[in-house]
C-alpha cells in the first residue's frame, strides 16, 4: 500500500508522545494550586440566576393561572411533553384551562414553551431537583404547576428584558395604551 503524499510523517519526539504527556502533566500541576470549588450538595442548594430554566410552571395572579388556553405552548413542545384543554368562561379572560399537565419525563427544558405564551403565563422557574418515585408522579397537573407571580418575579423580569430588550426606550408611546394581552389591560386597570 502507498503512503499518501498529504499524510503527515511524525519525528522522533512526537512518535515517543513525550511532549503531549508533558503538556499534560504541566496542566495538571498549575491546577493543583487553584483554590477548590466544593458543592454541599445536596444540603447547600446552588443559587442560580433568573437565566437558569428549571421546570416549567404556570404563572398565577390571586391563586387564578394567567393561561389563556390558547395551546401555543402544546403545539411548539418538542417531546409532546404538555397536554391541555380548554374551556370558556364569562370572564374577561374568556378562555382558561380546564385541564393543563406536563409529563415531566418527556420534558426536555427546551423553554420553547416559554417563549411562544404570548401571556407569559409558563415560566421556567428556578427548581431544578425533581425526583420522581413512579411514572405518575411525573405528571404535574395544573395544581402542581401553578406558582404565584411574586415567587417569579426576578425570572419574570429577565424575560422582560430579554424578550424586549429596548422596552419603552427606542421608541416614545404612552405604554398605557399597549393592553395587546389580558395581562396588560390587568396592568392598567389597577
Amino acid at each position: 500500500m502507498a503512503q499518501l503524499s498529504k499524510e503527515r510523517t511524525l519525528n522522533f519526539w512526537e512518535r515517543t508522545y513525550v511532549l503531549p504527556v508533558l503538556k499534560g502533566m504541566w496542566f495538571t500541576f498549575k491546577h493543583m494550586f487553584r483554590p477548590k470549588v466544593t458543592l454541599e450538595y445536596p444540603e447547600k442548594k446552588v443559587i442560580l440566576g433568573p437565566e437558569f430554566r428549571g421546570r416549567p410552571v404556570l404563572v398565577a395572579e390571586n391563586g387564578v393561572e394567567r393561561c389563556v388556553a390558547c395551546g401555543l405552548c402544546a403545539r411548539v413542545c418538542p417531546p409532546l411533553a404538555i397536554s391541555m384543554q380548554a374551556g370558556e368562561t364569562e370572564n374577561v379572560k374568556e378562555r382558561y384551562p380546564v385541564k393543563f399537565e406536563i409529563d415531566m419525563l418527556r420534558c426536555i427544558y427546551c423553554g420553547l414553551c416559554e417563549e411562544v405564551c404570548p401571556e407569559e403565563a409558563i415560566v421556567m422557574s428556578e427548581e431544578y431537583d425533581i425526583n420522581f418515585s413512579n411514572r405518575e408522579q411525573a405528571k404535574f397537573d395544573k395544581q402542581k404547576l401553578m406558582v404565584d407571580a411574586t415567587k417569579l418575579k426576578k425570572r419574570l423580569d429577565w424575560l422582560k428584558k430579554f424578550k424586549n430588550p429596548n422596552y419603552g426606550e427606542v421608541y416614545h408611546f404612552n405604554k398605557a395604551n399597549n393592553k395587546h394581552s389580558i395581562k396588560d389591560q390587568n396592568l392598567h386597570a389597577h
